[in-house]
Order: structure tokens, then C-alpha cells, then sequence
């Protein structure tokens, strides 16, 4: 391409585009170019890419961002709004003025051929090696950008770092302090020495002069010189900015030149805007009303329910804060905490000016079940003009959840914001590229970086995490979670790692005057002092909070407030759940089932591990039969654990249309998994022990509902509530848990739970455990300083808990090397936000690392190996929703499978248990995998299988791998046993 047929695209003087930001151009500044698409003439002018970026940023602010933050960031300029739409706009129009330079415009060949042309030299990039990397385009417009701010407008170097880094950090790392010295000790990287020298200031000058002046904000600078931008306020523009650019650095939006060239600046932003098709946010308003008729006009509550006391609690308390913030929800298991948070949700965004809502989760079996029962609230808000809302499931396996593919395929009001999906469009001429411009928005809202930008988010905690790990792009991350009202759920799952990311994202959510609902039913008091603390930025108000014992408990407050509480009843239905030891032996439990169950009824086995999960199902079945038993654990493939989970709700389900209940007896034997977010119902416990708050959940699922008149229409001998606690040798002076539960949990979280429990356990003084007033209690005992159980005890219990403390420290110091610091002072610079980072942080198997304390686990896809040779998908699977076949389908290797075959082969993905996270193992294990290299599935043609690791069962579901005998079924999921 030549220099000349260059200049022939630039628009002139006089033309369509005079009244643009060329018009106020001289040839030199117009030469400056910004994209260049190789082995085409197709190149885009900075003066084009600076009208596209700033124009596509007032949109953003317009019809995009969500109130709250536009407030947010207005909040410390002079001219409020209209001052905060100015400085998103400017900093989008200059985030490339570094491209202004030698040491960006050398790189193409004939485009730096054209600019010298106009006088500018500079020397090739061969003569310029390996400096170059000291001037990134983003570094130099930060330099340039300070630069200007100081020579033409009096500004003092400490004051413009807390703009220009939304330009030096709008690739995803704002620049550290040594990069920015090593710029400055290179300035022939920004401008080429001698007599060019000069030009090149004149030019860079004249683009940020002209800009300036074309947005409006020329005449701002004086007044923003004594501004202090708060830092959620600098990340919050460095986000908008990063937005702006990749979307005007689509050329399927904005076409680069020359074919572009006759364009107006108003219809080519127009055409993309149109092209892009963002959903607008949330735009919630005011519920009017009572809780009572708000519930019911939200749940679809059945004529004459009348909402819980914590429910109205929760809204009045929302109702009456000052201002948004932080609100903690403790109450029972089946409370109706998930409704609570909604609602409060609710009225926290119409307050807040929030524009969605983002539900975490602890895990992606919990996110499933969360993300239906969102999209069932969505669908009964109230409609706000027509607008669509963007819907996204926040998980590394969203994409084969049947709601959120659903959701993809029909569009409609709600529109599903897909993570990773392949999209294709069909058809030639005007119908193409109409649907190619369809898929724009999908193929925006794509990606690990943006999904999180949808509206309605319901997803893992490892999300939300995020936000407190240095990672690129977490910016992008911090403009997701900021516009949201964000619950987060279980809140008493998460250990000392976990709650280390944790406490410093509420800082920050705190900082962006983010309402957040905590909810749990076993929250320990020390714990939510912390959480209080960490989102208010205050320590000393938050004492007293640590003392409440009530129960159930809404604690609120805002940023750098004082909490207040308040007591709700509990609803008047209370459970007294008989609580006795049962030797650890599978031979006493088969007894005691024999007799608890000769009237029949449902039993849930809850085991720590799934070990002793299958070991407790095959001797139940050798006595009650196979069809008597159902297994349910963490090691089964995706699509039989979603049907395990959907098949344990309808069958064990309250009382209705959308439950079978098992005649007779049935017995239900599982890990862990069935202590969240199930709403199942069981005649009879039997557990293992486990810490206090985690038994109590357990309880949650032990006479749940109501089944006739005093529990009358249960077997005669379980109308009582009765919970077995095993898994020790209760015959020690002090009880001693079984291995398996010590290396999960601990000892000192056992030891504890055991003492606090004595009372209670074999008709002790305390006969049972009342539920919920026993919860308070047991909890703050369990997680409290005081002395428990028998001066016996003091001894073991010293040595555990000096361990404990000891794994704790270690959790603590390790969650601390990649989090991300406090929030600074106003005005300080985002300089080295993210330094000593881990890069890029997302959704993966490494990722999820990074934010929890867990060993490396290994992914793999199961497939079958026929006598033939020939893959295969599993046999059992059943068909879709639309009736299609997935089981048995051939999976071709000489060839991508089609996507429907893969997509079925993709939902068998299985996590291998624990005995493969140790590295020799891991590693012996991973080789073996890599053998089963199949090249026709690897690269963009086969995205549901490209780089995964397949574990081929022979046809009697049988194999080997690293050492140990594998076996699986659908009934009963993986099996280990070593050879």
C-alpha cells in the first residue's frame, strides 16, 4: 500500500467530516494512524479511532452504565454529572495518543513511510530493538498525557497521575512506578531526537489540544486541577475506557479505512451502536407495598402464605437504612433467605441506582440451582419500558446448564450472555452481514474478562474473589461487581483462604458504596464482625456486634457506619431433633436402619468422604437392595450429578405436584453434597461428625416440611426428628474422628463440635437440639474462645488447636501474596495496582486456585472405548429437551464430531478425586491421559473438546490410570481403588 493511496482516504477539508475532529487537523496529526489490518489496505487513522472510542464512551455513560456509578464517579468533580460524562469521554478519546509516537508508528512500514512524508522521522523498528518494549502505547499516552497537562495547563506531577493511568492501564495493568522512570530515560521512544523532535511534540500536542477542545472539556481543566479521584473512582474510569476501546477496536463495528472513509462520524457510530445491541441495565424502581405483597407478587407464594418474620424483617430494615449497604442475614435453613436477599435486593438497587444483581455461590451444583430460580424472579419484575436484561451463569461450565443453553437459543427479553460459544452465521450478501452484526453483542459480551458485565449474574464465589486478586483486566472485574447489588450466599462455607479475598473485595465493594446481603444460617459471631469491618472501613463500632447471641439476626450497616441489628422471630414452627452417637461400624448402622425403617421411610446418610460414601452404599444394598439406595456425591460427570441433583429434589421435595415420594423405605447416602443449597426433606438423619455449623445444615434437610398434622403422615417410629452422629470412636475418653473426616476438616473443628454437642447428644441434660434456637448458641460455642467439653479434654484439644492455628497462619500468608491491597487515598495514582500479579486470572482449573485453599485437581471427559476401537459418548445418557439422542453417539477421530455429538461427549466432564492431586501421581497421570491425543479434536473446529484430557472406560466402564483401578456407574458415580 502506498504512501499515496494512503493519503487519498483521509477525509478533506470541507467535506462530510469537517465539522469532526479531522477538520481541526493539520497532515501531520492526520497521519497518525491507530489500527492496521495486515495483508490488506484496511488501516484506521488515530484521529478515527479517537472520535470512535470517545463516542462510543458518552453512549456507555448514557444508556449503559448504571446510575449508581455514573453518581460515583461524578461524585468528586466540580460540575457533578456533567463533568463526570466529560472526563469519560476525554479519557476514551486520548487512551491512544501514545500510538502518536516512534516508537508505536514504526512498526508498519508504509503507514511510518506516510508519516515521515508529513516530517516526522523516526527509525525503523528493526533500528529501534528491544527499547521499543519500554514504550507500550498505553505507558507513552500516559507520559504524553501528563506531559500536556503540565506545560499548557499548570498542572503539578502529583496531580495528573490520578487521570493519565486510565490511559496507561487501559490494556489491563495500570504501570508501575520503575516502568514509568525507564519511559522518561528513553525519550527518543516518544519523540525521535533532532530536528524532528519538535514535530513530533507539535503533533502530539495538536491531537490532545484539538481533543481537548472538541470534547468539551478544555475549559474543565482548570477547575479539575484540585480534584482528588478516589481510586474506585480511577478504576472505575480505567474500566470504562478498556470498554470503550474494544469495542471501537472492532472493525465489524467501525470498518477501517478506506472503505470507511465516506462514512459521517454519526452514522458509522450509528450503524455500531445499532450493531452492538447492548442490553440497558437494570433500571429497578421502588417496590410500593407491604413485604407480604411484595413476596407474593415476586415467589408466586400460594394463596394465604404469609411471609416469615426475618423476610419482613429484611425488607422493613432495607426500607429504613439511610442509604444502601451491608446487610447479614442469619436465620434456619428454610427461612426463605434466598426470597429475603431478592426482595432486599430489590430495594437496594431502585436506592442505590445498581443495575443487576450478582448471586455467589460456593459452588457450581449451588450456582445451577440459584440461576433457575433467578431467571423465575426475572420473569416477575415488573417491566421497565420493554428493556431486555442481560443474563449470564457465572461458571467454567455454564455453557451445558439446559436453562443458560435455553436461554441462548430462544433470546427474548432476558438475553443469556454466553461465555465461550462458537458462533457461525449462515447465508450470503445482505442477510449475512445483518446476522453477523446480530452476533456482535454475544461476541462482546463474550469471553471470561466481560461476562461478568451482564445484568443478572448468578454464579461461583471464585467470581467474586476475583475481584481481590491482582490479576490483568481487574478493572474490567471491579465495573462488573460495582454496578450490581452482590448477595452472597452460605456465607459460612468459605475457610481462612477464601476469607482472606474476601474481606478485602467487601473493602472495595464498601469503597464503591456497593449494597451487599450476606446470608447464613450458622454465620460464627467473630466471623460476621469481620465482614461488618471489612465492608464499613471501620474496626471500633463493630465490637459489640461480635457480642449478639439473638437468633435469627439481620446486622446492617453502611460505608463507614455504624451497624445497627435487628431481632426477628423466628417463623412459630421449631424442630427438636433427637441427637444420639452410633458406633462407626457398617454393620451397626445396617441394624439400627433395619429398625428405624420397619414402617418404611426416607433416610439421608451424610458421609465426609466419598470413600466411605461407597462403602456405606454397598453394604446398605447388600441389605436393603439396589433399588432401596441412591448415591450422591462429588465424582460423578456433569450431566448424571445434575441428575442426581434434580432427581433428590422431586423425589425428596416438599410436599407437592412436583414431588414422588419414595413408598416404603429409601435411603439416600451422600457426601457433602447434600448440605447446600437442596431443599430436600428426610424422615431420619444419619451423619458423620463434622463441624457444628455444617451438622446443622445437615439438620436443615431432616423434617424440613410439614407432612401432615405433627409430622403425622411419617412412618410412627420417625414422626420425632432423630439425627445419628457417627464417624468416631465414642468410646475414647476423647472421641476420635475417623481419618478420613480429621483430613477434611480437622481435628479441632471436630473436637469442638463434639463438646459442644455433648449436652445434647444420648438424652443429655438438653434431651435434643432445638431448632433454631439451639443454632445461635452451638455455633458461638462451636467458633468462640471459651473453654469446652471436659477438663479431660483440654489436653487434645490444646494440641488441636495449636495446629489449626498454625494451618490457619499458613492459609492467611499464602491468600496474602497475590491480593490485591487496600484501597488508597484519594488521589493517589493506581500505580502498580496490580504489580507481582498472576496475570491473567479466570474460571479455569488454575484460576479457581488462585482465590481457594485446594489442591490441583484433574478435569477430565469420560467417553467409552468400544470392543471396535471405536469412542464413544456414554451409553445411559438420556436424550434433551428436544428429544435428541446424546447416549452412544460415535465420536469420530479423524475429524471433529459435530457440535451436537461433542457437546453431549463435553457434558461427561468428571473432577478425579483427591488420590490424583498429588504431583507424582498427577504427573503419572497426566501422561497417561496425553496418550489419548486426538488431533482432529484439538483448535477452534472443536471447541467442546479442544484441550481437554479424555478418559476412555472400556465397555464394562472399567480402566486404569496412574496406579489405581477405576470403575463408574451412573448409580453409583467414580470409584478408586488402587491396584
Amino acid at each position: 500500500m502506498s504512501a499515496c493511496c494512503i493519503h487519498q482516504t483521509w477525509p478533506v477539508r470541507g467535506g462530510a467530516l469537517q465539522l469532526g475532529l479531522s477538520g481541526q487537523l493539520g497532515k501531520p496529526a492526520r497521519s497518525a494512524w491507530a489500527k492496521y489490518e495486515p495483508g490488506t489496505d484496511g488501516w484506521l487513522p488515530l484521529w478515527r479511532h479517537i472520535e470512535d472510542s470517545a463516542a462510543v464512551a458518552g453512549l456507555l455513560w448514557d444508556e449503559w452504565l448504571p446510575a449508581g456509578l455514573r453518581r460515583l464517579i461524578a461524585e468528586p468533580l466540580p460540575g457533578g454529572e456533567v463533568d463526570g460524562r466529560k472526563l469519560v469521554v476525554w479519557l476514551a478519546g486520548v487512551h491512544d495518543i501514545g500510538k502518536a509516537t516512534p516508537a508505536f508508528a514504526c512498526q508498519v512500514d508504509q503507514l511510518a513511510d506516510a508519516m515521515r512524508e508529513q516530517g516526522l522521522e523516526m527509525r525503523s523498528r528493526q533500528a529501534m530493538g528491544p527499547d521499543r518494549r519500554l514504550a507500550p502505547h498505553g505507558l507513552a499516552g500516559q507520559v504524553l498525557l501528563g506531559e500536556w497537562l503540565e506545560e499548557r495547563h499548570g498542572w503539578v506531577p502529583k496531580q495528573t497521575g490520578q487521570f493519565t493511568v486510565a490511559v496507561g492501564g487501559h490494556h489491563g495493568v495500570p504501570p508501575e512506578n520503575g516502568q514509568i522512570k525507564a519511559l522518561y530515560d528513553h525519550e527518543e521512544l516518544l519523540r525521535t531526537p533532532g530536528r524532528s523532535s519538535g514535530a513530533w511534540r507539535a503533533v502530539q500536542h495538536e491531537l490532545l489540544e484539538a481533543t481537548a477542545q472538541h470534547f468539551g472539556v478544555e475549559d474543565r481543566l482548570e477547575a479539575w486541577r484540585t480534584v482528588k479521584l478516589p481510586q474506585p473512582v480511577q478504576v472505575l474510569l480505567t474500566a470504562v475506557v478498556i470498554v470503550s476501546d474494544w469495542i471501537a477496536s472492532n472493525p465489524d463495528l467501525f470498518p477501517y479505512f478506506p472503505d470507511a472513509a465516506s462514512c459521517s462520524g454519526q452514522e458509522r457510530l450509528a450503524a455500531a451502536w445499532r450493531g452492538l445491541d447492548l442490553p440497558a441495565p437494570w433500571r429497578a424502581e421502588e417496590p410500593v407495598g407491604d413485604a407480604q405483597e411484595l413476596l407474593v407478587s415476586r415467589f408466586g407464594l400460594p394463596v394465604g402464605a404469609k411471609v416469615r418474620p426475618v423476610q419482613e424483617a429484611a425488607v422493613g430494615l432495607a426500607r429504613e437504612m439511610a442509604v444502601p449497604g451491608l446487610m447479614v442475614i442469619e436465620a434456619p435453613m428454610g427461612e426463605g433467605k434466598t426470597e429475603a436477599a431478592l426482595a432486599v435486593a430489590e430495594v437496594f438497587a431502585a436506592r442505590s441506582g445498581a443495575g443487576g444483581v450478582f448471586f455467589a455461590l460456593p459452588t457450581m451444583a449451588t450456582g445451577n440451582a440459584m440461576f433457575s430460580r433467578l431467571l423465575k424472579w426475572l420473569k416477575r419484575l415488573p417491566g421497565d419500558g420493554g428493556a431486555r436484561h442481560s443474563v449470564h451463569l457465572a461458571h467454567s461450565k455454564a455453557a451445558l446448564n439446559e436453562d443458560f443453553a435455553g436461554l441462548l437459543a430462544r433470546g427474548g427479553r432476558v438475553a443469556a450472555v454466553d461465555l465461550d460459544a462458537v458462533v457461525s452465521a449462515d447465508g450470503s450478501g445482505d442477510r449475512a452481514r445483518c446476522a453477523s452484526a446480530e452476533l456482535v453483542a454475544h461476541a462482546w459480551l463474550r469471553g471470561r474478562k466481560r461476562a461478568m458485565l451482564a445484568s443478572f449474574v448468578a454464579g461461583t464465589v471464585d467470581q467474586l474473589l476475583f475481584a481481590g486478586l491482582k490479576s490483568r483486566h481487574l478493572a474490567l472485574r471491579h465495573l462488573a461487581v460495582a454496578g450490581k447489588v452482590v448477595v452472597i450466599d452460605e456465607a459460612h462455607a468459605y475457610d481462612a483462604y477464601m476469607s482472606v479475598y474476601l474481606d478485602r473485595v467487601l473493602a472495595w465493594l464498601g469503597a464503591y458504596k456497593v449494597p451487599v446481603v450476606v446470608l447464613s444460617a450458622t454465620l460464627p459471631a467473630a466471623r460476621r464482625r469481620q465482614l461488618v469491618e471489612a465492608y464499613a472501613g471501620t474496626a471500633d463500632p463493630t465490637e459489640a456486634v461480635e457480642g449478639i447471641r439473638e437468633y435469627p439476626l439481620l446486622t446492617a450497616v453502611t460505608p463507614g457506619g455504624v451497624p445497627v441489628v435487628r431481632c426477628p422471630q423466628a417463623s412459630a414452627r421449631t424442630t427438636d431433633v433427637r441427637l444420639e452417637r452410633l458406633a462407626d461400624g457398617l454393620d451397626v448402622l445396617a441394624d439400627r436402619l433395619e429398625r428405624e425403617l420397619v414402617d418404611g421411610g426416607c433416610v439421608l446418610v451424610v458421609r465426609n468422604t466419598v470413600k466411605r460414601v461407597l462403602e456405606t452404599a454397598g453394604v446398605l444394598k447388600e441389605r436393603f437392595g439396589d433399588g432401596a439406595v441412591t448415591v450422591a456425591h462429588s465424582c460423578f460427570v456433569d450431566v448424571d450429578r445434575a441428575g442426581k441433583d434434580s432427581d433428590l429434589r422431586m423425589r425428596f421435595g416438599p410436599p407437592g405436584k412436583e414431588t414422588s415420594r419414595p413408598v416404603g423405605r429409601h435411603i439416600v447416602v451422600a457426601s457433602q453434597v447434600a448440605e447446600q443449597s437442596l431443599d430436600v426433606d428426610f424422615d431420619l438423619l444419619v451423619s458423620d461428625l463434622c463441624p457444628v455449623d455444617l451438622l446443622l445444615q445437615r439438620m436443615g434437610r431432616l423434617h424440613r416440611h410439614q407432612r401432615g398434622e405433627n409430622q403425622e403422615d411419617r412412618p410412627v417410629r420417625l414422626q420425632k426428628a432423630l439425627c445419628l452422629l457417627t464417624g468416631a470412636d465414642w468410646e475414647m475418653e476423647v472421641p476420635a474422628p475417623v481419618r478420613g473426616s480429621v483430613a477434611v476438616y480437622g481435628a479441632y473443628a471436630l473436637l469442638r463440635s463434639a463438646a459442644v454437642l455433648g449436652p445434647h447428644l444420648d438424652g443429655g441434660r438438653q434431651r435434643c437440639v432445638r431448632l433454631p434456637a439451639d443454632i445461635s448458641p452451638l455455633v458461638q460455642g462451636a467458633y468462640g474462645e471459651a473453654s469446652v467439653g471436659p477438663e479431660s479434654w483440654a489436653q487434645v484439644l490444646q494440641e488441636a488447636r495449636a495446629q489449626f492455628e498454625g494451618h490457619r497462619a499458613d492459609q492467611e500468608g499464602r491468600a496474602a501474596v497475590f491480593r490485591l491491597g487496600d484501597v488508597g487515598r484519594p488521589g493517589r495514582p493506581l500505580f502498580g495496582w496490580v504489580a507481582a500479579g498472576v496475570g491473567d486470572a479466570d474460571d479455569t482449573r488454575a484460576g479457581r486456585a488462585q482465590v481457594r485453599d485446594s489442591r490441583e485437581s484433574l478435569e477430565v471427559v469420560v467417553v467409552q472405548r468400544r470392543a471396535d476401537g471405536a469412542l464413544a459418548t456414554l451409553p445411559w445418557l438420556e436424550a434433551d429437551r428436544k428429544g435428541r439422542a446424546r447416549g452412544g453417539l460415535v465420536l469420530p477421530q479423524d475429524q471433529a464430531p459435530a457440535s451436537f455429538v461433542a457437546r453431549a461427549a463435553a457434558s461427561c466432564g468428571l473432577r478425579l478425586p483427591i488420590q490424583f492431586s498429588y504431583a507424582e501421581t498427577l504427573d503419572r497421570a497426566i501422561a497417561e491421559l496425553e496418550q489419548l491425543y486426538v488431533p482432529a479434536w484439538q483448535g477452534k473446529d472443536s471447541p467442546w473438546l479442544s484441550d481437554q484430557l479424555i478418559l476412555a472406560l472400556d465397555e464394562d466402564c472399567q480402566t486404569r490410570l496412574a496406579g489405581f483401578a477405576l470403575r463408574y456407574s451412573p448409580f453409583d458415580g467414580l470409584e478408586v481403588i488402587r491396584d
